[in-house]
C-alpha cells in the first residue's frame, strides 16, 4: 500500500485569500478526491487506529490509578458515552475545543480553557483545524462505517502547521514526531470527541468538541 503525504499549507488574512487557489491546487495533487484513508495512513497508523478500544480501557485505568492534574470528572463524562454518527454538515462550522491527555508520562491531565477548531469541505471531504493554543493541529477527516477518521498532524505554537508523513516515527520510524490518527464521534447534541491513541507523551491524548 502506497503512503501519500497531505500536503498542507495555510495563509492569513488577505495572503489567504489570495491563494485560495493554489492551496486548493496543491492539496489536491497529493490527497485523491475519494481516496480512503487506508491509502493514506502508514500500516502502523492503522494498526494503532485499530488497537483504539484496548488503548482507551488501558488509558482509562492509567487515570484512575494515579493523580494527575485537572478536573478528573471529565474524564467519564467525554469517554463513557457511547460514539454516534455525526453527519458532514453538522460537523462543518466553528468548535470550541478542548483537550485531555491519560496515561504514560501523567495518569491524567484535562485542560480546563477551550480552544478554536474549525471543520470546512476540502477535497470532497473535511478538513479539521486547530486554530490557537500551544498545541495545535491539523488533518483531514475521512468518514468510515459512521464516524470521521482522522489523519494529521500537531505543532507547537510558533511552527508552521506540519502535514501528515505516514512515518509513523512516534511508534518507531524516523522523520517526524508529529503524524496523528484518531477516531471522531459524536457525544451529545453538538458535542463530539476527537480520540488519538499511543503518541508519544499519552496513552490517548482526548479532543473535546462543543457549541
Amino acid at each position: 500500500m502506497g503512503v501519500r503525504t497531505l500536503k498542507v499549507t495555510f495563509f492569513k488574512g488577505a495572503l489567504a485569500r489570495a491563494n485560495a487557489l493554489a492551496l486548493a491546487l496543491s492539496l489536491a495533487a497529493t490527497t485523491p478526491v475519494f481516496a480512503g484513508w487506508q491509502d493514506v495512513a502508514h500500516p502502523a497508523d492503522v494498526a494503532r487506529l485499530n488497537a483504539l478500544p484496548q488503548i482507551r480501557d488501558e488509558a482509562i485505568a492509567d487515570a484512575q490509578r494515579g493523580e494527575g492534574r485537572g478536573d478528573q470528572r471529565a474524564i467519564p463524562r467525554v469517554l463513557e458515552p457511547q460514539g454516534r454518527a455525526v453527519p458532514a454538515s453538522v460537523l462543518i462550522g466553528n468548535w470550541r475545543c478542548r483537550q485531555m491527555k491519560l496515561g504514560r508520562m501523567s495518569s491524567y491531565m484535562v485542560y480546563d480553557r477551550w480552544f478554536s477548531c474549525n471543520i470546512r469541505p476540502f477535497r470532497g471531504g473535511l478538513l479539521l483545524q486547530k486554530m490557537n493554543g500551544s498545541q495545535r493541529f491539523v488533518g483531514v477527516l475521512f468518514p468510515d462505517r459512521g464516524a470521521w477518521v482522522y489523519l494529521g498532524s500537531s505543532s507547537a505554537r510558533g511552527e508552521p502547521y506540519h502535514n501528515y508523513s505516514g512515518a509513523s516515527p512516534a511508534l518507531g520510524a524516523q522523520v517526524t514526531p508529529d503524524d496523528q490518527i484518531g477516531l471522531l464521534t459524536g457525544i451529545g447534541d453538538n458535542h463530539m470527541r476527537l480520540e488519538i491513541p499511543a503518541i508519544q507523551e499519552s496513552l490517548l491524548d482526548v479532543v473535546e468538541f462543543a457549541r
